[in-house]
């Protein structure tokens, strides 16, 4: 099986019409470790919708219209069990309602081939609407590496520019135990990859067992970035971006370390990993 640079780049993949409320935001919020602690006001705000205390978590935009594992359709080209998410990025445009009903909209904006026997990048966004309002609420943004896809002809370039971290100690860490059933209820927030839930399929891509999913543990660090630089207030959270540098196990804790100027990292501690790297978080502003 062969890439189409042209057929990929053109690929119609359908808009996505979701409603969500205070159920499916505060699973979400469970599903990426927050609520852990029982008496923080400020989490219990997320997961569990007190009567006084309703916040949406900024990064369920990620999950929001999302299209599923749409690049497992065979007239893609790809070999979809050999690939893995590279990159992932997001951009709050406008404060998120607690209930509504959202447009999901998911094209391929670029295709880059690495070579023979070194995989290809694609990359991809996401614009998320208000059905109602019209408001653009998010675009996230996603590169995923087609292990077993390089060397179809395609362009070997631009790539996306990396964040380099600030070359000292982090000004916060906060560490997030994740559950051996962390995948398992992840899996809901509409991402049914069965690399994350079958040992026979992990099995299959390398893996002894089946890993974490890489918007998992984005949305931990999420949650760290929401904690530690915006004291747990929605409205300041603009944007993050960052790569997967290595897979987690359900049931390892993830240490993210933070600097003040946005940077940040997280690393599985059992292993002394590190899992996602050159992060850079951003304030919202009138102008994102």
């Amino acid at each position: 099986m062969t890439i189409d640079h042209d057929h990929l780049m053109t690929f119609d993949i359908p808009e996505v019409t979701q409603s969500y409320g205070p159920k499916d935001w505060g699973l979400y919020a469970l599903s990426v470790g927050m609520g852990q602690d029982p008496t923080s006001m400020d989490e219990l705000a997320y997961v569990a919708a007190l009567e006084d205390q309703k916040r949406v978590m900024p990064a369920i935009v990620n999950v929001l219209g999302h299209p599923g594992f749409w690049l497992a359709d065979p007239r893609t080209g790809v070999d979809a069990l050999r690939l893995v998410h590279g990159e992932q990025g997001m951009t709050l445009h406008s404060d998120l309602p607690e209930e509504a009903t959202v447009i999901g909209k998911t094209r391929v904006t670029g295709l880059v081939d690495k070579g023979e026997g070194r995989g290809a990048l694609l990359y991809h966004e996401k614009t998320l609407h208000d059905a109602q309002t019209g408001i653009h609420l998010a675009t996230c943004r996603g590169t995923t590496f087609l292990r077993g896809d390089g060397g179809f002809g395609g362009p070997t370039g631009p790539t996306k520019a990396v964040h380099t971290l600030p070359d000292r100690a982090p000004d916060h860490v906060i560490n997030t135990p994740t559950r051996p059933e962390q995948a398992l209820f992840y899996r809901w927030n509409a991402d049914p990859n069965p690399l994350h839930l079958d040992p026979r399929i992990a099995a299959r891509a390398g893996f002894d067992r089946p890993i974490l999913h890489g918007l998992c543990t984005f949305g931990i660090a999420a949650s760290a970035l929401l904690a530690r630089l915006c004291d747990y207030d929605a409205t300041r959270f603009g944007s993050m971006d960052a790569r997967f540098t290595a897979h987690v196990f359900p049931g390892e804790t993830l240490r993210t370390e933070i600097w003040n100027d946005g940077s940040f990292r997280t690393i599985a501690i059992e292993r002394d990993k590190v899992v996602v790297d050159n992060g850079i978080f951003q304030y919202r502003t009138e102008e994102t």
